[in-house]
């Protein structure tokens, strides 16, 4: 179990280093921050002077490991707009982004879960029908295309919901229910499929034939068993839900992570930009890091496999 924890912590290591540098080198390629920030007309004496003062005049390399080194000492930069540490101006949009994903994450467990369950056990049913053809759609979906929907139906022609701002919880219906429609539907189809692939197995019929009640069968052999694949998908969709907010939290005028980070790469704020993306990157390394321990906790022969390797 050690080794399969330290494999696993390593890895997450390395795909953090490795996002972090490709961001790095991406941001430094789109632009001088200098004259996005002083202006087209600001003389060079300004902006040579600006880029001196931001180290954005030394060679790459030695960016990178400067930068590199003031991450492990807990410095991640100054942003450029204001003069203000990034991870301050990150942590006070934290607690905006959380109020979508926490709500959305749990509608999506909520509403996916149950629906592809239950149109796996009714299988070729008009249900089942209905229930794929909803999740679809809602997978297709563009999320943009269904938050103006939604502005135009409950925002300007019903009037039941405001259409953007944070000032209370009516704001976050609408931005929320965009986020869930895209991630119930992936949650949906994924449990019918893991669901119908675990009927299908032999102990399941031999528990049946040996009289265990169906719902008994259902509920001590197969949910658990499907459960191990719709982890992994969940893990998955914990981590995309911060990266997944940039456009919702743009469309309706959310002061979360997801608009701050819009902002910043307009303006070629490297610090803040780079800040949030190690947020976004730790986010979904931790939480599939998180799902590889319990993958190895819910099937012990990952981890005998592990250790025999």
């Amino acid at each position: 179990m050690i080794s399969f924890f330290l494999t696993r912590l390593l890895r997450a290591f390395i795909t953090i280093v490795l996002v972090v540098s490709f961001a790095f080198i991406v941001l430094r390629m789109s632009g001088d921050p200098a004259q996005i920030i002083l202006g087209p007309d600001a003389p060079p004496q300004a902006v040579e002077a600006f880029r001196k003062a931001w180290g954005l005049d030394q060679p790459i390399l030695v960016q990178y490991f400067s930068y590199f080194g003031a991450i492990f000492q807990g410095d991640l930069g100054v942003s450029m707009r204001d003069g203000q540490k990034a991870i301050d101006l990150v942590a006070e949009r934290i607690p905006a982004t959380l109020m979508l994903t926490i709500p959305t994450l749990l509608l999506n467990l909520a509403i996916g879960i149950p629906a592809g369950v239950y149109a796996a056990l009714h299988r070729d049913s008009i249900i089942d029908r209905l229930v794929m053809m909803t999740a679809i759609i809602g997978f297709t979906l563009p999320n943009f295309v269904l938050g103006l929907v939604l502005v135009l139906i409950f925002s300007v022609t019903l009037k039941w919901l405001p259409s953007g701002g944070s000032d209370t919880w009516m704001h976050a219906i609408l931005p929320v229910f965009t986020m869930s429609i895209a991630g119930a539907a992936i949650l949906a189809r994924f449990a019918r499929s893991a669901m119908i692939e675990i009927l299908g197995q032999p102990y399941i019929r031999t528990a049946s034939a040996k009289g265990v009640r169906w719902g008994n069968v259902i509920r001590n052999h197969a949910l658990p068993n499907a459960a191990i694949p719709i982890v992994t998908l969940v893990g998955f969709m914990v981590g995309s839900l911060v990266a997944g907010a940039v456009v919702i939290e743009s469309l309706f005028s959310w002061p979360g992570v997801g608009r701050l980070l819009v902002v910043a790469v307009s303006n070629r704020d490297l610090a803040v930009v780079q800040c949030i993306l190690l947020l976004i990157a730790s986010t979904m390394v931790l939480s599939n890091f998180v799902v590889d321990l319990l993958y190895g906790f819910l099937d012990p022969r990952l981890r005998d496999n592990q250790a025999k390797a």
